[in-house]
């Protein structure tokens, strides 16, 4: 059986609006605007988790998490930090993929565990050693060995994708190249070329709003306030250089031959703010964490000419958990692993046939001990154990400016929702690993979560309290 390449591309902390082909003016990417234009745009996927270790091991694994115990970005502050394999001994569909003949790379970002350690099938690894950082100077593993990169990091990765297309020459059997950039995330001053900040010297930036600071905003958000229109510049540059990195890919693909081929796709992990509520950041830009469609929400565009349709917008509420099945389904791969996981297939909607969803179809997010149920007119944020929870309705309400259960008279549909999330997630969890049991604070993993640990503490909250000295429920004594 003939099976396609895959080229899947995913960035770091991209909102969904910081695109042109979704309708911002005022960005600069015309080859994430192309790959649209020649496939198919999903209006409505979401990551699993809003912050970026826990999205990473979803999109890999099909399992949220408190599945595979990933609940936080991970820390790599120590040895014994950096050297946690995180997802030793789960499946995911890369394993798959190697199980059916395709040939793994990894370019860029990895940032779920060791990653030091060629892991889940791959055999290329040019990997990115923690979660962000400057982008000159870059710590990365290349043949084992880690290495200050002096290079531009996007580039420097951009350039090893096409290095490991060039080797694919005269192979055979399918390819699997997974180039993740470490753009848009932060550091945003002083660290991208002038040739791409300078596109951005006039702009008004008037496609972010410029809100009064939102109440629970943690110190991201005042960092940027010294300077915004500087950090505004720094992350919209930063989005262009990838795109002209993607472009490199997408024309090497084209000189290769391989485009009619190869399944493309771009996707990020988890959303970002960039003012939207009055903060900079994701999940972790407040405490209590949020779940707002900024950081729930992600760009998700799938290209495959003469198999997917171009030019087309899909509606369909999809997860990054359903990323997994959608992926295997599409190749015909089947998966081995017998774990039940909550994703189901949207392949059809990528082929074009007909996907029309039940109206009962849902997306959940869950962030350590914070957990979210939306449908297409609701979204339902329960907080365990205390609260507060929220209620949006999105139809009438999109800016989630209005909390419903602070105004009252909609106890009955809370609690459906509530039931309907309990009911969901009980169904899914491990409890071995409970997210809802988790002390996630939002500032880092540093050990195997639950019962997968040894007792130790499994995050950290000390950079916040650090920070935060007056923010409840914890005080620095």
């Amino acid at each position: 059986m003939h099976r396609p390449n895959v080229v899947f591309i995913i960035s770091d902390d991209q909102g969904y609006w910081s695109l042109g082909c979704a309708g911002n003016k005022e960005i600069i990417t015309p080859h994430i605007d192309r790959l649209a234009a020649e496939g198919t745009r999903f209006d409505n996927f979401f990551c699993a988790s809003p912050v970026c270790s826990p999205a990473r091991a979803s999109l890999l694994t099909g399992c949220i998490p408190s599945q595979h115990g990933v609940h936080d970005w991970l820390r790599d502050d120590d040895e014994r930090q950096s050297a946690i394999e995180y997802l030793a001994g789960q499946y995911s569909y890369t394993r798959a993929l190697v199980e059916n003949g395709y040939d793994c790379a990894l370019s860029g970002k990895w940032h779920m565990g060791a990653s030091a350690k060629v892991q889940q099938g791959f055999t290329h690894w040019f990997c990115h050693k923690s979660g962000g950082g400057p982008y000159y100077g870059a710590p990365l593993y290349k043949d084992g060995k880690l290495y200050r990169e002096e290079r531009y990091v996007t580039d420097a990765i951009t350039d090893d994708a096409l290095e490991y297309l060039d080797s694919r020459q005269g192979q055979e059997g399918p390819f699997y190249l997974h180039v993740a950039y470490t753009a848009p995330h932060a550091p945003w001053l002083n660290n991208h070329p002038k040739e791409y900040t300078d596109l951005y010297k006039d702009c008004p930036f008037e496609s972010v709003p410029h809100l009064p600071r939102h109440p629970d905003s943690i110190y991201l958000t005042d960092e940027v306030a010294k300077d915004e229109r500087a950090n505004l510049i720094g992350y919209f540059a930063a989005v262009t250089a990838m795109d002209a990195g993607i472009g490199r890919i997408l024309a090497k693909l084209d000189e290769m031959g391989l485009a009619e081929d190869t399944l493309v796709v771009f996707t990020a992990d988890n959303g970002f703010s960039c003012g939207h509520h009055g903060f900079w950041g994701k999940g972790n830009a407040t405490f209590p964490l949020n779940m707002y469609e900024e950081s729930v929400k992600v760009p998700f565009i799938a290209r495959h000419p003469g198999r997917i349709p171009a030019g087309r917008v899909c509606d369909a509420l999809v997860s990054a958990y359903d990323f997994m099945p959608t992926l295997l389904d599409y190749l015909d791969v089947p998966c081995t692993d017998t774990l039940e996981r909550p994703g189901t297939s949207f392949a059809p909607a990528l082929r074009g046939e007909a996907f029309r969803q039940h109206d009962e179809v849902v997306v959940m997010d869950e962030y350590g001990p914070n957990r979210m149920i939306r449908d297409r007119r609701f979204k339902y944020v329960a907080r365990y154990p205390y609260g507060p929870n929220e209620l949006y309705d999105l139809q009438e309400d999109p800016g989630e400016t209005r909390n419903l259960l602070v105004q009252g008279g909609a106890e009955g549909l809370e609690q459906s929702m509530r039931r309907r999330l309990e009911a969901w997630f009980a169904r899914y969890v491990n409890p071995q690993i409970d997210g809802a049991r988790e002390a996630v604070f939002g500032s880092g993993q540093i050990g195997l979560a639950g019962l997968w640990g040894d007792g130790s503490p499994a995050h950290s909250c000390d950079d916040y309290i650090k920070e935060n000295p007056n923010y409840a429920p914890y005080r620095v004594k």
